[in-house]
């Protein structure tokens, strides 16, 4: 009934190899974009915590953006990894603080990967924004 063709395993694996590597490919940096955005959000409100809800005298929100992009920079620091800042207006006494981190796909973790086969990977963004009262030291929405 079934009859075996001496190679064609070989054939079958050389068929489906460049499948199962584009598929790890995918898989590992999910995963490392998932476990990055973990990381950038903990840090993220951490850093606003620590440099923006209770600023130091006369420090203004530009530089509370400084200091909290540094933050993450040195906490996250990757080949792979951008980061911005900004604030925006004081309503109410309520100074909100975005920051976007940029995740560029990597080969399995090692050094940025910026395409291949002519494709190119565009970078993954991930948003994350916090309010606190510019009146109030402490206090965080």
């Amino acid at each position: 009934m079934f009859r075996k063709i001496p190679g064609q395993m070989t054939i079958e694996f050389v068929i489906a190899f460049p499948a199962m590597i584009a598929v790890a490919f995918v898989a590992i940096n999910a995963v490392l974009f998932f476990s990055d955005c973990a990381s950038f959000d903990r840090v993220f409100r951490n850093a606003v915590c620590t440099y923006a809800a209770s600023p130091a005298y006369e420090q203004g929100t530009g530089e509370s953006c400084g200091l909290i992009q540094s933050q993450l920079e040195e906490s996250l620091s990757r080949d792979n990894l951008r980061f911005q800042v900004s604030s925006s207006g004081v309503e109410g006494g309520m100074v909100t603080f975005s920051a976007q981190m940029y995740f560029e796909p990597t080969l399995f973790g090692k050094g940025r990967l910026s395409g291949v086969f002519g494709f190119s990977f565009p970078p993954l963004s991930h948003g994350e924004q916090i309010s606190v009262s510019a009146y109030k030291p402490g206090l965080v929405f």
